[in-house]
């Protein structure tokens, strides 16, 4: 008999998986600039340079070799099949969903700056929320909206919007760092419907195949080979792997099978959060005020979505759990 969804586990998975991200951002920000740890290390001159593209595609390749062989030792080969319609919802959920997100987001910023590119990406709850509104499976009731417009302005300042940096008007720039958002949501919904069937497991795994071809496609082995990576850079992507792709999206998943996209998606705007806090502890950043005020807004989005609301006959997106 499967368990009830329980809310509260919800949100400690998307939590988690915010916290590894922000991590993750942490350490890709020491990796790509002149930032020292608090030893003193400068990451970026001990392991050398990494091509964003590539780190792109070992983050999920990488987590994808490690994942495989645990699950068939686990479970068998055949209990990971996956009827054929679903097997390619899934593949393109990894293309479309979660590489695509990845690749858009880096180009923003390369045409942009990080500010616009982060903002522009957590418009994601926004059309999360117009999309179940518009498919009827919600209400657009004030605090749902409220919520949604306070994590979206919450981010805006986390990430510095107002003031240094900014938002810059790029066309493609502001073009790609649209289609991250949307499929940013389409993983959320898409993933969403997918882990009512299945475990968040094989969901998983089969997202990653989806995105590991794609970035194969994109940028085949031997270009990788002829970067010649030593060894502290393998290490370096090892790491960066877990934390910024297994660990999180085994996470994130698992929350959404407690959790309806919305709330998971405003839930997850706190990983520009965590990004903030543990650069300030970990690099040394400055925290202005109005970064604070930027937590704050979204903390209190989240409070705010996940407050219980009148019933409505035929409204339920909550996903029973799988295990």
């Amino acid at each position: 008999m499967k368990a009830e969804p329980h809310p509260l586990r919800g949100y400690l998975y998307i939590g988690s998986a915010a916290l590894f991200w922000g991590i993750s951002a942490t350490l890709g920000r020491a990796a790509f600039t002149v930032h020292l740890l608090p030893a003193g290390v400068s990451l970026g001159t001990s392991i050398g340079k990494i091509d964003p593209l590539i780190l792109s595609q070992s983050r999920v390749t990488i987590s994808l070799a490690v994942l495989l062989p645990v699950l068939v030792a686990r479970r068998g080969a055949a209990a990971l099949n996956v009827p054929g319609r679903d097997l390619t919802r899934l593949f393109l959920l990894g293309v479309f969903g979660v590489a695509a997100s990845n690749y858009f987001y880096y180009l923003a910023i390369q045409r942009t700056n990080v500010a616009t590119a982060i903002i522009l990406q957590y418009t994601a709850p926004v059309w999360v929320l117009l999309y179940t509104v518009a498919r009827g499976a919600q209400r657009p009731t004030w605090r749902r909206s409220g919520a949604v417009g306070l994590a979206v302005v919450g981010c805006a300042l986390a990430v510095g919007l107002v003031g240094s940096g900014g938002f810059r008007m790029d066309p493609l720039g502001v073009t790609v760092a649209l289609l991250a958002a949307f499929s940013f949501a389409l993983y959320n919904i898409g993933g969403h419907s997918l882990l009512a069937r299945y475990d968040r497991w094989k969901v998983l795994l089969w997202v990653l195949v989806g995105a590991a071809v794609f970035w194969i496609i994109v940028n085949p082995p031997w270009k990788i080979v002829a970067a010649h990576y030593g060894r502290a850079q393998w290490g370096f992507m090892a790491v960066f792997s877990l934390l910024s792709v297994l660990l999180p999206f085994s996470c994130y998943f698992a929350g959404l099978q407690h959790l309806e996209p919305t709330r998971a998606i405003v839930a997850s705007c706190l990983e520009p959060v965590f990004s903030i806090l543990i650069a300030a502890l970990a690099l040394g950043e400055l925290l202005r005020p109005m970064q604070t005020a930027g937590i704050v807004l979204v903390l209190v989005a989240i409070v705010l979505i996940q407050m219980p609301e009148r019933a409505v006959s035929g409204e339920d997106l909550v996903v029973e759990p799988m295990e």
